[in-house]
């Protein structure tokens, strides 16, 4: 005998009310295996007791992708900044970017990566007598880069730094012909994780993270940072993306993907540099910058400028971004570049 209309309904009301039950006593045996949603409201009416906020990117604070932080070593990739190298690939990938100068007057770019791949990386140019000195705060990292000086590799090997740089990881690097030389040499993160075999986990954080804006602090709306002629950095607020947007003087710094530049922190540390004994072809001094003590700090973040201090005693301490009342200057959860400023060019700011 076929069931009539009503009966259908019933039956079908009925295995539905069946598969909702099932799932409610699957989620109160498992409720880790819940979506989000329903985790909060099983948590509201008692079922499932305290749900754990979602693991967060230790160099970024901000939610890890897929709910998991990769067990993997930070990986730095040294990227130049030349307006021939421009535009970037792999940058927006990055968790952490620092800017750092170098020799006449141009500055290039350290590359962090832990939570996120990039495809395309480049163009990756050569490595610097800094680049230990900061790297070494993400405990052993890898770093990729096109060569540098003896002096470079050797300080790179000293600090304990997996070294995957062209020369000992050439099938890692690729060479656009689209581009001119030496402004064409591409990597990815996938092929320098895989070639470092490192069976290091992920990094501890380096950062305060808060998504509360710390006591003292007033609005900016730009930020410039006059490098030099060729890295005239301008970081503007945008209230639409949240972020700070950069540009190099009027010319907004676009990527290979067609996105601006963009960060949610912008991080000012004035530091002492001096001409370093290491020459470029063209005879200018390779410059040292001083990364321990202490000095001048300014964090941007949710189109505020807070001022401080950072401070270094040793190059195995982690830097800290202090306010004038000792406490640390928590960093809005998201992407975070660094600028290295000398501390012989002013931080102009406007509202």
């Amino acid at each position: 005998m076929s069931l009539t209309r009503r009966g259908k309904t019933v039956a079908g009301a009925g295995l539905s009310l069946a598969l909702v039950l099932v799932a409610v006593v699957y989620f109160v045996v498992f409720p880790s295996k819940a979506p989000a949603f329903v985790q909060q409201a099983m948590s509201k009416v008692g079922i499932g007791g305290e749900v754990p906020p979602p693991p967060a990117c230790p160099l970024t604070g901000a939610p890890a992708p897929h709910g998991r932080i990769p067990t993997r070593p930070a990986l730095a990739i040294k990227v130049e900044n030349l307006p021939e190298a421009r535009p970037q690939a792999g940058l927006d990938r990055a968790d952490v970017v620092f800017e750092e100068p170098v020799e006449g007057g141009i500055t290039r770019f350290i590359a962090v990566f832990q939570c996120r791949d990039a495809g395309r990386v480049g163009p990756v140019r050569s490595g610097r007598l800094e680049d230990p000195d900061v790297l070494v705060q993400f405990g052993r990292p890898v770093i990729g880069y096109a060569g540098g000086v003896n002096a470079v590799k050797s300080a790179i090997a000293k600090a304990g730094l997996i070294d995957v740089n062209y020369i000992v990881a050439a099938s890692a690097y690729t060479r656009d012909a689209n581009r001119p030389a030496p402004h064409n040499l591409y990597t990815s993160t996938q092929a320098l994780w895989k070639d470092a075999k490192s069976k290091a986990g992920a990094p501890g954080p380096v950062f305060t993270f808060s998504p509360d804006i710390p006591g003292k602090s007033r609005p900016v709306r730009t930020v410039h940072l006059p490098f030099s002629s060729y890295s005239d950095v301008y970081w503007k607020w945008s209230k639409r993306d949240n972020a700070w947007l950069r540009s190099h003087g009027t010319q907004a710094h676009m990527l290979e993907d067609g996105q601006q530049v963009s960060a949610q922190n912008v991080v000012v540390m004035q530091v002492e540099v001096r001409p370093g004994t290491i020459l470029d072809a063209a005879g200018n001094p390779s410059p040292v910058l001083t990364l321990t003590g202490s000095g001048k700090a300014y964090v941007f973040r949710d189109g505020r400028m807070i001022v401080g201090r950072w401070e270094r005693p040793t190059l195995s301490d982690v830097t800290r971004f202090v306010a004038k009342d000792g406490t640390d200057i928590a960093l809005a959860p998201g992407v975070t570049w660094v600028e290295l400023l000398p501390s012989t060019i002013p931080v102009e700011t406007h509202k």
